[in-house]
């Protein structure tokens, strides 16, 4: 016989699906951004073009001519000749379809947001603070569109890389958009906060706190990545054989604060201590939430993000004992955006 007492859950009309699903479409798509970002960071790809043409960039060389052009422009800046003059067409062939790649995604997923955005507002299913909201996000996907070529264009005439404050603002902004996507996609859901009790409150500063720290942790790694601040100190937990270096190895540039962005020293060492502390604030989080009673799907949640921390940390330690190996650096930048995803999807969760 049919089922004629359906559960409440079953019976919560869900006008917003499609929405959220084509939200979560969204998110997956910035999360294979910077993945293939980190990619062309670390294959050396990202000045390979050295033009910003935001509507006929969209085609790569498309003859031998064409990739003979584009060569000679590549020829013309630091990197080339500074770091790799013996490179041949082969080879640079390889990293312009690096940096091709990720903008070609870059202008796909503006179009896999900007098109069903106008649909779904044409059919009245995106209205009142939820237009603006998508709206402002959309915006944040356009100014990633100019913040990533001011950092290209930062290493076209007097460097042989992009500077490392603004890859660090370029991987930020990615990732404080992904999570604006998911925070939006989550609370689409009917009935999404989860019930809890007196310590609430409590949960909800936590969880903040630990969505801050992951996105200031992925700002740090965006740091070390434009320094190449992995390939020195690679041991763990010591680095150089103290935990904390001597301090004029932490401040040994002047004006006092550009060590915080400029000395690879004081870099992975604002790295390693960030992770320890949000390994230590997702723990405490876990164990600290574990007595909530009303909201069992909330403790476990917490659980899974205390692990998937500690399995990041455990990334981290294995590139950096490595020596920055590519498929263990894309890894821990994966993992990174998994930790700041589920992290923000929790928080959300909390109410």
């Amino acid at each position: 016989m049919p089922n004629r007492n359906p559960s409440p859950a079953a019976s919560t009309p869900d006008p917003q699906r499609a929405v959220r699903i084509w939200l979560w479409l969204v998110a997956a798509g910035i999360f294979a951004m910077v993945v293939v970002g980190g990619a062309t960071r670390l294959t050396e790809s990202g000045l390979s073009i050295t033009e910003w043409k935001p509507v006929t960039g969209v085609l790569p060389p498309l003859n031998e001519a064409d990739w003979a052009a584009a060569f000679d422009r590549y020829k013309q800046i630091p990197q080339y000749r500074e770091l790799f003059p013996d490179m041949d067409l082969a080879r640079f062939k390889t990293i312009y379809g690096w940096e091709w790649s990720h903008r070609l995604l870059g202008r796909l997923l503006g179009l896999v947001f900007a098109l069903p955005f106008l649909w779904f507002l044409g059919r009245g299913k995106i209205t009142g603070a939820l237009r603006w909201r998508l709206a402002g996000i959309f915006a944040l996907g356009g100014l990633q569109g100019f913040v990533g070529w001011w950092m290209v264009s930062s290493g076209l005439v007097h460097r042989v890389e992009v500077a490392q404050e603004r890859l660090a603002i370029h991987l930020l902004l990615a990732s404080a958009t992904f999570a604006a996507v998911l925070w939006t996609a989550a609370g689409l859901k009917p009935n999404y906060r989860d019930p809890l009790g007196a310590d609430g409150a409590g949960f909800r500063r936590e969880g903040a706190a630990i969505v801050a720290l992951a996105l200031a942790q992925i700002g740090l790694g965006g740091l070390v990545a434009g320094l190449r601040a992995g390939l020195v100190y690679n041991t763990w937990p010591l680095m150089d054989g103290r935990f904390i270096p001597p301090r004029e190895n932490l401040f040994n540039l002047t004006p006092w604060a550009a060590n915080f962005l400029d000395n690879v020293t004081m870099v992975q060492f604002q790295h390693r201590m960030a992770a320890y502390l949000l390994a230590a604030l997702a723990l405490f989080h876990a164990l600290h939430i574990s007595r909530e009673t009303l909201a069992k799907r909330a403790v476990r949640r917490a659980r899974m993000l205390a692990a998937l921390v500690l399995v990041q940390a455990g990334l981290g330690i294995t590139t950096l004992v490595l020596a920055v190996p590519l498929h263990a650096a894309l890894a821990h930048q994966a993992f990174a955006m998994a930790v700041l995803g589920l992290a923000t999807i929790h928080r959300r969760k909390l109410g």
